[in-house]
């Protein structure tokens, strides 16, 4: 089964949604699904080296991203999103989050079984 998750939120917003939604995508792939994860508005910065868990945040959400990435989980970023979006705008990316378009997304939702969004 295709399953797409699609991050919308800031990483480190005081909650743990972001972090639920990743430790979601690692349980799934241990179960076999294939997993892909789309980021979108403020979710972009998780893909950025820059990010850094506040003090008193005790994951760090951006290298559970690049574990995943290094499970084979395919991660596209937003390319509007990327200029826009985030607390580091205009800060690089790291290997493995692929600039993406809306068309791709829309690609991605028809082809899969399942969409979740965080």
């Amino acid at each position: 089964m295709k399953i797409l998750i699609v991050f919308n939120r800031q990483p480190y917003d005081g909650t743990d949604v972001t972090w639920n939604g990743l430790r979601l995508a690692d349980k799934l792939l241990d179960a076999g699904q294939e997993v892909r994860i789309f980021l979108m508005n403020d979710s972009v910065d998780m893909a950025r080296d820059i990010c850094k868990p506040p003090e008193e945040y005790d994951q760090d959400l951006s290298q559970m991203l690049k574990e995943l990435i290094a499970k084979g989980v395919p991660v596209k970023v937003c390319g509007t999103c990327m200029v826009r979006c985030g607390i580091y705008k205009n800060q690089p990316y790291f290997d493995g989050a692929d600039k993406a378009t809306m068309p791709e997304l829309a690609e991605w939702i028809v082809s899969s079984d399942k969409v979740i969004t965080f």
